[in-house]
């Protein structure tokens, strides 16, 4: 399949949490059909309480068999184990505590706490990347990657300016000086998340709509990082009609 970029407009926020829900359960089982094993790669904030939470609400999460879903993280702040800030802490009330994925399926980043280094945990959650990659890759290629986008075009923690959006030779790198509290973060780079079968972005709010634009436009990555996704596949940003304001009309699709 030709890689295709668009974009999904939605009447409102909580139309767009049910329909990306609905759709990622329905592609989790059309994978599970096909390959027998998914691997998803998520992150925190609204993608966790908009679309990961609607999933767990979901009845039709009952038709996955999650016995065979991986999860891991695209990105994950510095803090310790159980800390509201962590992204995994979210994720756990949102939507792993609704669904049988069984905890060895569960790939989270190493905590603060968890008497390692930041650059410790980083290399140890390349090792389990690594550990899950199908012949001749050094990580999954993560069946659907769910990514928000920060008002400033960041998206995982990958900030506009930073040196870590130059990184190609690393799957995983911490970050010292986060514009957003809390400052120590780890995330995946662009060629973990670019060798994503598909790449879902979801923004909401007026907030969110010049840096759509601009990264439909083709602004530079290092002006506006979330630019620089793309899936092997496909990529979708599914956004409401607040943030669809700047999208040309060519880029928006009528379905899926």
């Amino acid at each position: 399949m030709t890689n295709e970029r668009r974009v999904l407009v939605h009447p409102d926020k909580q139309a767009l949490g049910a329909s990306v829900a609905a759709r990622f359960i329905t592609k989790i089982i059309d994978v599970l059909d096909e390959q027998g094993r998914a691997d998803i790669a998520i992150s925190g904030g609204s993608v966790s309480t908009l679309v990961l939470a609607a999933i767990g609400q979901s009845q039709a999460k009952q038709s996955v068999d999650w016995s065979k879903v991986h999860v891991w993280w695209v990105d994950e702040r510095w803090v310790p184990e159980g800390d509201a800030d962590r992204n995994v802490t979210g994720t756990q009330t949102d939507f792993l505590d609704h669904v049988s994925i069984p905890a060895e399926n569960i790939h989270p980043m190493a905590p603060s706490d968890a008497g390692i280094s930041i650059d410790e945990a980083a290399e140890q959650y390349e090792r389990e990347l690594l550990a899950a990659a199908p012949d001749s890759a050094d990580a999954p290629r993560f069946d659907i990657t769910l990514l928000g986008v920060g008002p400033d075009g960041h998206t995982a923690s990958l900030f506009p300016e930073f040196p870590q959006l130059r990184i190609t030779d690393r799957k995983v790198v911490p970050v010292d000086d986060s514009p957003k509290p809390p400052a120590q973060r780890l995330t995946l780079t662009y060629p973990v998340i670019n060798a994503s079968q598909r790449v879902w972005v979801i923004l909401s709010g007026a907030e969110k709509a010049s840096v759509l634009g601009l990264a439909l436009a083709g602004a530079s990555v290092d002006e506006v990082p979330v630019g620089g996704v793309q899936g092997r596949k496909r990529t979708v940003f599914f956004v409401d009609q607040d943030a669809a304001r700047d999208v040309p009309e060519n880029l928006i699709a009528s379905t899926y």
